[in-house]
């Protein structure tokens, strides 16, 4: 029970420069999103110490807007300055969390997101009083950045330490199984899957037309011939026993009917068949993300995308910290009795569950 205590001096001083604190650094996640898009991280990288003219020519941006943004990072100790020359230095060990060879590693890359989430918050403070959700459609880049985030989290680490975690997947996916993947987007993993084991046949859901026109698009340039892409709702497809892997990537949390997704699933898997499943890890009570080092910012992406959207067509609105006691429960009412619980070091955002049909 709290107890009413005298007003604090100290205390309100300590909260008020976390506030200041965290202004800042809003404001310099907004300039982290620009760096990645313009490539600016990506060229300072490559360059010596430079002035804002050289680097906005070796870029090709404007450089008044160049010099701004260098004075972000600058105030930022993002980059370091030289007064005398007006020379911007961009350290190797700052790049190594900033730039595209940075994979797994590339922060820049989740901050796109607060941006993103920007863009919706009018119609977000609308739901806080009249209820509903904000549709997918109102989130312009999302399937975009998803796609980059799964390329570092998933599709660089996938023959490395995801597909391991299941014992014998990689030689049974070398000589041929059948693959669904629910919720693929724009298909990246799916399609790196197809071009490592052409022996094997894959196929990918999502119910968003653009996500699946760049996932079609993407197979066509590889030349890839053993799989398919469909646009479709994954609470309604109805398949039984055909494939032998099935594999979701931060998908069902968001769904409309995760409870109808994951028994379409079961429903989908062969006898001993794998469900893979990549989702978040928390707890499902607020009191046991306490000490999780991203909770914050997990909590806002879900009341600002993974909630609302499952929301806006009247769906359960589980959000993105369902936790993992709630996950649990719903895939054993799914009918899966069989489930481990693994993590991966370059993944500090999710759990990877893995699942048999017994």
């Amino acid at each position: 029970m709290t107890t009413i205590t005298e007003f604090n001096p100290t205390k309100a001083e300590a909260f008020v420069e976390g506030l200041l604190n965290i202004l800042n650094s809003g404001a310099i996640s907004l300039m982290i999103s620009i760096g990645h898009r313009t490539g600016l991280f990506d060229t300072m990288a490559q360059l010596p110490p430079s002035t804002s003219e050289e680097i906005a020519q070796a870029a090709g941006l404007e450089e008044r807007y160049v010099r701004e943004w260098l004075g972000a990072m600058v105030t930022s100790r993002f980059v370091d300055y030289n007064k005398s020359d007006r020379i911007y230095y961009f350290p190797p060990e700052h790049a190594a969390f900033l730039t595209r060879k940075a994979t797994p590693d590339n922060i820049a890359i989740v901050s796109q997101f607060i941006a993103q989430l920007g863009s919706v918050e009018d119609q977000i403070v609308d739901c806080f009083y009249q209820g509903g959700g904000v549709p997918y459609s109102a989130f312009k880049r999302f399937h975009e950045i998803m796609a980059e985030e799964s390329e570092q989290t998933i599709v660089s680490a996938l023959t490395e330490s995801v597909l391991p975690l299941v014992p014998g997947l990689i030689e049974a996916l070398e000589k041929g199984i059948e693959v669904l993947d629910v919720g693929c987007g724009r298909g990246k993993a799916l399609n790196r899957m197809a071009k490592l084991f052409p022996n094997s046949k894959f196929k990918g859901y999502d119910f968003s037309s653009e996500a699946i026109a760049n996932a079609q698009l993407e197979a066509s340039q590889l030349g890839l011939n053993n799989i398919q892409f469909e646009v479709k709702d994954a609470t309604i497809f109805e398949e039984v026993e055909k494939y032998d892997l099935i594999t979701t990537f931060d998908a069902v949390h968001d769904q409309a009917r995760p409870d109808l997704v994951l028994k379409n699933i079961y429903q989908a898997l062969r006898p001993d068949g794998v469900y893979l499943m990549q989702d978040i890890r928390a707890k499902s009570d607020v009191s046991g993300n306490l000490d999780h080092p991203l909770a914050p910012w997990l909590y806002t992406i879900s009341c600002m995308h993974c909630m609302t959207v499952s929301l806006a067509v009247g769906g359960m609105g589980l959000g993105t910290m369902w936790g993992e006691e709630t996950t649990l429960t719903m895939l054993e009412e799914a009918g899966f009795s069989s489930v481990e619980i693994h993590q991966l070091d370059h993944d500090i955002i999710n759990n990877f569950y893995i699942i048999k049909k017994d």
